[in-house]
């Protein structure tokens, strides 16, 4: 069976296959010539694909401050039941979402944080293993917005390192902290192999964008569609959530050619919950409405 991290890689390369003017600047829009045709932007006639993340940042968060269900306190005090809260997603959060993506024939990407893989590069592996693919994070929970092009440059290395350790694969994605990266961070990037990242919430479909004169691939992330963005904040039920994520879907399928891309962060019980229900709820509308048709849909997951 065909990796997440294959499918993802192929895609991207195929649509660099042509060569970029030197002249062309970080940002500008590809030239024409390099977009593919109209009513053939995804592979093998498929008319729609979906792209679920699954975060594996646990046990990387700092010891006192990050977010959690219990009230704040001094960050000069260690946050105790805070940890045990992110501690669930690498003992019981991941592991049962791999079961379910294993269940349902689903390959995600999991977007993981370099400590992250340290502390728990069994779980890495295994993510890998079960082939998904393993994208870029940053090192640690420190947002990138504030840091020197030198600093970025040294988390993402060692991230890269931390990966490669623990699943024998070099990341070629990447999502910053929060989707906030800088100015240099493209750059960066494409200077230590990546060829894709998904920060920027511009468009749709994924595109091109010039960076030092070579294409650097953009997967949009759907950032209205991210659990803790649309489920947590706005205190959803876990049908509420499934919903909604199914109501994207119908009105992105009538358009069709578009990505749907969901986030799934599993700390906590009751954010595997509702991930279990979308998912099931989403691959019973796939299986109804898109097998008989023939059209294939790719799922990512970030863990």
């Amino acid at each position: 069976m065909t990796s997440r991290r294959d499918l993802i890689k192929a895609g991207v390369m195929a649509a660099m296959a042509g060569t970029v003017p030197s002249s062309v600047t970080l940002g500008d829009p590809v030239p024409e010539q390099h977009k593919r045709a109209a009513g053939t932007f995804w592979p093998d006639g498929a008319r729609m694909v979906i792209s679920v993340s699954m975060q594996m940042e646990g046990g990387a968060q700092p010891t006192s401050g990050a977010e959690s269900p219990m009230p704040k306190i001094d960050p000069k005090y260690p946050d105790l039941p805070a940890s045990k809260w992110y501690d669930y997603g690498y003992k019981e959060g991941l592991p049962r979402l791999l079961e379910v993506f294993e269940r349902r024939k689903i390959k995600v990407t999991s977007h993981m944080v370099g400590a992250a893989v340290d502390l728990h590069p069994a779980l890495a592996k295994e993510i890998v293993q079960r082939g998904h693919e393993a994208t870029g994070h940053g090192q640690t929970w420190t947002a990138q917005f504030s840091m020197t092009p030198e600093e970025e440059r040294d988390s993402y290395q060692q991230s890269i390192e931390s990966i490669e350790r623990a699943t024998g694969t070099r990341p070629v994605g990447f999502n910053a902290f929060w989707l906030r990266g800088t100015p240099h961070t493209l750059e960066i990037l494409q200077s230590l192999g990546f060829i894709y990242h998904i920060d920027d919430i511009s468009r749709d479909e994924p595109f091109l964008i010039n960076v030092r004169g070579k294409p650097f691939a953009v997967v949009p992330y759907t950032l209205h569609m991210n659990d803790i963005v649309d489920y947590e904040t706005r205190y959803f039920s876990t049908a509420m959530y499934a919903d909604d994520l199914k109501a994207e879907f119908d009105a992105l399928y009538a358009e069709a050619g578009a990505l749907v891309a969901s986030t799934l962060s599993p700390p906590a019980s009751s954010i595997y919950a509702a991930t279990k229900s979308a998912v099931n709820g989403i691959t019973r509308v796939l299986a109804k409405e898109l097998g008989p048709q023939n059209i294939r849909v790719n799922s990512s997951t970030l863990a």
